[in-house]
């Protein structure tokens, strides 16, 4: 069974968060077809919500329900593909970095660190600010300021694996480094890189609707952060109109939450502490102990009165 779905099987948190994925895909996959031309002018101005319009009008008038069902597939987009990115860029470091070791290894080490230092958010701010607005811009952005921290945390997986017997034996075999790495260390790192792609994700989407929110992306664009860029033009906040805001923070935070739920049940099969502490919890349970937090707590002392972890 793959840890994924295992980590369906296993976890509630987990089984919720695919399920708000999935309809967030299906919205951003089929909803564009349903809905209205989300740049019409609909109505009345900052309508309330009503039955003509459900999420009500924006401070131009266009329907704020079908500016929410457009963006979504274009913020979606935008974290998608620069979750990917993000996550090969950082794989090819790290994963080089780790099993080449010596100058190389020193050099992108360096860079990574570099990378790290520099804090992420005022970078992209000023990267964006001089760069031609557009969702490719914003995907660059945020790749060159997101694969820093997945880099490192592959080189140092890379270098617990490039002395496993099962690599050894490949390089006895004949097997060159670029196979090495690409047949050998990469499979064992799926879990991690699945892991890692959807914290891009996150990371990538409420960055870009940061971004969006500040200027600094195509305001033209229909999207999560465009739609609370017009609301803070338009004075929402001040004048109470608090529809055409709420939603699109509301659903950046949903999206964002269930992913992290997935996450948190991936990490709980795939993670070698948490997978140690299952069967003392599960043993607590059965004695009508409340573990609370403490499911996640490797035990580090012993009773004897407590059975043997298998």
């Amino acid at each position: 069974m793959s840890p994924l779905v295992e980590a369906f099987r296993r976890d509630g948190r987990a089984r919720t968060g695919l399920v708000v994925v999935v309809v967030y895909a299906v919205a951003a996959v089929v909803g564009p077809w349903l809905i209205g031309d989300p740049g019409a002018l609909v109505g009345v101005p900052l309508q309330p919500p009503s039955l003509a319009h459900w999420l009500g009008t924006t401070g131009q008038g266009q329907d704020v329900l079908a500016q929410l069902v457009v963006g979504t597939r274009n913020s979606l987009l935008v974290g998608l593909v620069t979750g990917v990115v993000v996550v090969v860029v950082g794989a090819l470091i790290g994963v080089v970095a780790g099993y080449v070791g010596g100058v190389v290894d020193t050099a992108l080490s360096w860079l990574t660190q570099v990378s790290l230092v520099l804090p992420g958010l005022p970078l992209a701010i000023v990267v964006a600010a001089y760069l031609p607005s557009g969702p490719m811009t914003v995907a660059a952005v945020l790749v060159l300021t997101g694969w820093a921290w997945n880099a490192r945390v592959l080189r140092s997986q890379t270098l617990s694996l490039r002395t496993r017997d099962f690599v050894v034996a490949a390089r006895v075999a004949g097997d060159g480094p670029l196979r090495i790495m690409a047949t050998v260390i990469v499979p064992n790192l799926t879990s991690l890189l699945f892991a890692q792609w959807m914290g891009s994700v996150t990371y990538a989407i409420g960055a870009e609707v940061g971004l969006e929110f500040l200027g600094l992306g195509d305001v033209g664009a229909v999207t999560w952060g465009t739609s609370l860029y017009w609301a803070a033009n338009d004075a929402a906040l001040l004048t109470g109109a608090w529809w055409t805001f709420v939603p699109a923070g509301l659903a950046t935070a949903v999206f964002a939450c269930g992913l992290v739920w997935i996450g948190h049940g991936l990490d709980e099969v795939t993670n070698p502490r948490l997978k140690s502490a299952r069967p003392w919890s599960t043993w607590l349970r059965a004695r009508g102990v409340d573990v609370g937090a403490a499911v996640a707590v490797t035990p580090v002392v012993r009773d004897a009165a407590l059975p043997e972890r298998p």
